[in-house]
């Protein structure tokens, strides 16, 4: 596998991980926050969405600096 590659494989393997915490944690304020998700408006969920793109690619130039 390329460096690239594994890079790629690492992110999403810590991505899992990361999603994975609250449901294992506190399943009950998971599943009430889910509820509250599927109540927003799509423009409410594409902002969401947008924000952590934003700050996902603000923490990857810090790091990478």
């Amino acid at each position: 596998m390329s460096q690239g590659g594994s890079i790629f494989l690492m992110a999403f393997a810590l991505m899992l991980v990361l999603e994975g915490v609250l449901p294992f944690v506190a399943p009950n304020l998971w599943r009430e926050t889910f509820r509250k998700i599927t109540q927003m408006t799509d423009g409410q969920i594409r902002f969401v969405g947008l924000s952590s793109i934003i700050v996902g690619l603000l923490l990857l130039a810090w790091a990478r600096s």
